[in-house]
């Protein structure tokens, strides 16, 4: 997992200007502490910066390639974050093919398979990756991101037809073409909760597409994906072996009279999973888990610890961690989101598994130190976060990354086998809007200014946004309504939702030098559940039916069946109280045209109410505000509306 970041530029010669590639590639140095280079030719400058996970020695970046017909010219210039998971299998394809490696990296990889397949390296890559690949002698540029956009990755065209990508926005303004400018457009999507595909909060700054390309060279830009999910009749729908299928279905705990196709699919779900699992496992340097002792976490550590055994003996044992907060078993009150306190079935399942179970505990103080709360949101490049859950997060990536260089995380499980409130919610499943907008009760993410409001109209962009969002979802030939609608909460989770929980974790890891993997996301086991019939899926009445019948036998019996239950919050009065007291002094400070920005009014309950009696969704509130103030301090954005 790296840095990436280049300038393109027809008209001028980037090699002019050597500081800035320096500046672009130095602004991603917490994405890859390990080392640093820039390659430097016509047209192009190209910079990447490393955190060394697999051929530790043989890795270095920007690599390049020769030309054939000149073998003394660099043609190819690759600038890669992520991981290849079939590197191995690539590979030997490519030496079949004719083609010769000087290092283990799944790099070197990419590189090849460009040279072999052109554009259309897409279709053989697994894995989750971002990255930029010059072509010195077509002058041409080709970004690629992975398909579910678990690696980050951002463009700009700039004046004079050149153009800047990244790994982060920070890298692109460190162009002096590519200032922090903010429209009333980037506010929509930022406020609005929509979390849209391309467009940013960031004016003139786009994203690659999750299973996009975006070429650019002398004839201008050009986007397209290469992947989106497709409707299409489940994989398992006939009933194979029954004596086999009933056989699984005994192992797996959940009886001899379960329909066929249920079996099968549950079968399929193991399978692929254990395969995921099996890829993510690999890496030259220390791996652990994230196990907060829910289901998709205990499930995914409990495959890992077993592969892990079998390649290093009986004896291996996977180090696992999770979060807490102090007085946290005390002070525990639930909310829409949170059902109980995370820590005893993290414990559990730990001794369950046979982790180096570990338990990383925070206190308000800790939670509130303005260094630490700016460092998130310079993170993320964004004034829109959860607050100490956040901080939280990247705390705990702190403590991980003094023992390990990559994680593992059950994120992605809920949006993949519906384990949200709102795939049975009726309100949700019956509501004209996205449906994380009535269930988490956060429906504007903050109170904005009256005026602001009215300009924005926030409202309007989300109904809009929606009809185009259900406008893409697929559906196949006379599907019942519960299976139209199951398809397409499904779509909206894992298309839009999904995205920003896949910032956030990507942001605040490589922030500490951590690498997180998302088996979850594997692009095989995403394809097969959304196919599933609604029956299938939900075929116990509960959530997440399908990954609880796979997962049976691998987690204690208390943690296969509690509820769903979010990221913990901290309950702390302590951290209401201070929370209030940051906000007071931003609002207060007024200056950045936070109070152009802001309705006070609403805010002013939330201020003035008890400590002990501030309701989380009311404090995420205060605590965007705090963001915000944060965010204007580092950036000072021109915000044009």
């Amino acid at each position: 997992m790296c840095g990436i970041t280049g300038w393109i530029s027809y008209h001028e010669d980037p090699r002019a200007h050597p500081h800035v590639i320096e500046e672009m590639t130095a602004a991603l140095t917490r994405r890859g502490p390990d080392a640093s280079g820039i390659w430097c030719g016509p047209f192009a400058v190209i910079g990447h910066r490393r955190l060394a996970v697999i051929d530790p020695d043989g890795g270095r970046q920007p690599m390049t390639a020769a030309d054939n017909a000149h073998p003394r010219t660099t043609r190819h210039v690759l600038t890669y974050s992520g991981e290849i998971y079939n590197h191995h299998a690539l590979r030997a394809e490519l030496r079949h093919r004719g083609h010769h490696f000087t290092t283990r990296s799944d790099t070197e990889v990419v590189l090849r398979a460009y040279q072999e397949w052109g554009d259309a390296l897409t279709e053989h890559l697994e894995g989750m990756y971002a990255f930029g690949l010059w072509d010195a002698r077509d002058q041409r540029l080709l970004l690629v991101r992975d398909r579910l956009g678990v690696k980050p990755l951002f463009f700009a065209e700039v004046p004079g037809g050149g153009l800047v990508f990244g790994s982060e926005p920070k890298a692109l303004f460190a162009h002096p073409a590519c200032r922090p400018r903010v429209d009333a457009h980037g506010l929509r999507e930022a406020y609005g909760l929509v979390f849209g595909t391309g467009a940013t909060l960031w004016s003139g700054i786009r994203e690659v597409r999750p299973g996009g390309t975006a070429v650019f060279d002398r004839n201008g830009l050009t986007e397209r994906l290469y992947w989106q999910l497709e409707a299409r009749p489940h994989a398992d729908a006939e009933a194979g072996d029954g004596a086999h299928i009933n056989a699984h279905a005994a192992g797996t705990g959940i009886g001899d009279g379960l329909h066929d196709v249920v079996a099968q699919t549950v079968a399929g779900v193991r399978s692929r999973l254990e395969r995921a699992a099996r890829a993510q496992l690999e890496a030259d340097v220390p791996v652990c888990a994230l196990l907060s002792g829910g289901l998709d976490s205990t499930v995914l550590t409990a495959l890992l610890a077993d592969e892990l055994r079998v390649r290093e003996g009986p004896n291996a044992r996977l180090r696992s961690y999770a979060v807490d907060y102090r007085d946290q078993a005390e002070r525990f009150t639930g909310d829409v989101l949170r059902t109980g306190h995370d820590t005893p079935y993290a414990a559990e399942a730990g001794r369950f598994i046979g982790t180096d179970h570990r338990l990383v505990v925070l206190d308000p103080h800790t939670l509130l130190d303005p260094g630490h709360r700016q460092a998130v949101v310079v993170a993320r490049d964004s004034p829109i976060g959860v607050g100490d859950m956040d901080t939280s997060l990247y705390l705990l990536f702190g403590e991980m990354a003094r023992h390990s260089t990559v994680a593992l995380s059950g994120e992605a499980a809920d949006e993949v086998f519906g384990g949200y409130p709102w795939f049975r919610n009726p309100a949700a499943l019956a509501a004209d809007t996205f449906p994380w907008l009535l269930v988490t009760e956060d429906e504007a993410a903050m109170p904005l200014h009256p005026a602001l409001a009215d300009t924005l109209r926030i409202g309007e962009f989300q109904a809009d946004t929606y009809r185009s969002a259900l406008a893409a979802v697929p559906h196949l030939e006379g599907e019942t309504p519960a299976q139209h609608r199951r398809r397409e909460l499904q779509h909206l989770s894992l298309t839009r939702w999904l995205r920003q929980l896949l910032h956030r974790k990507d942001r605040l890891s490589m922030a500490r030098g951590l690498e997180v993997r998302v088996p979850y996301c594997d692009h095989h086991l995403v394809e097969y559940v959304f196919n599933a019939p609604v029956g299938v899926q939900d075929f116990d009445g509960r959530e997440k039916s399908l990954l609880r019948a796979a997962g049976a036998r691998l987690a204690p019996y208390s943690v296969l069946h509690r509820p769903k239950n979010h990221y913990p919050a901290t309950h702390h009065p302590d951290y209401n109280r201070g929370l209030q007291d940051l906000a007071r002094e931003a609002l207060a400070a007024g200056h950045h045209r936070i109070g152009d920005l802001v309705d006070e009014t609403v805010l002013k309950p939330c201020l003035d109410i008890a400590p002990e009696r501030l309701q989380w969704g009311h404090r995420l509130r205060l605590e965007r505000v705090v963001d915000l103030s944060l965010w204007l301090d580092h950036y000072r954005p021109e915000i044009s509306l």
